[in-house]
């Protein structure tokens, strides 16, 4: 069987401190190295349409999950998980590459609303094609059963972590 530089770590381990459990180094351990791996060749597609990382999602979540209209910025940033700030940096940029709107609420002056424009929607619609065939790519060392298992695992894992689902879309407006 083919060993991973996790193996080695452990090995490792298991010499210099034979009464220490070392097995959830082994988990999280390929978490992060897989992590840092996929993250690397998606920074690299996400190059390729002249998109950051933090750009796709903001476009992303606008094609996903916004109602007609668009979305609110803060509605962005709880879909998103980062702070307001990083949210209106994104914004700063996807505004001056002309891929989204930021417009004033007639109905209410304190909220701007945020929504693709039409070659923000085509983009997305090209970059989120190319992002899921990526992953494929990356997946494809795992067959179908073996995804379905390690989604119920890596699921069952966060939820214990309180990494529960939240509808943006719900929370109240800002």
């Amino acid at each position: 069987m083919a060993r991973d530089a996790v193996d080695l770590v452990l090995e490792q381990w298991a010499r210099a401190r034979p009464d220490l459990d070392a097995s959830p180094m082994g988990i999280l351990g390929r978490l992060s190295r897989a992590t840092r791996i996929a993250e690397r060749e998606l920074k690299a597609l996400f190059a390729e349409f002249g998109l950051e990382r933090g750009e796709f999602d903001v476009l992303a979540t606008l094609r996903r999950a916004a109602p007609p209209g668009g979305m609110t910025a803060g509605m962005l940033a709880r879909s998103s998980m980062v702070t307001s700030g990083a949210v209106t940096n994104r914004l700063d940029r996807l505004v001056a590459k002309g891929y989204v709107t930021r417009e004033v609420d007639p109905a209410n002056r304190r909220t701007v609303v945020v929504a693709l424009t039409p070659a923000g929607r085509e983009l997305i619609d090209r970059a989120v094609t190319a992002h899921v065939d990526n992953e494929q790519r990356i997946l494809a060392g795992l067959d179908r059963d073996r995804r379905d298992d390690l989604a119920a695992a890596l699921r069952t894992l966060l939820l214990s972590l309180g990494d529960e689902a939240h509808d943006a879309g719900t929370a109240d407006e800002d």
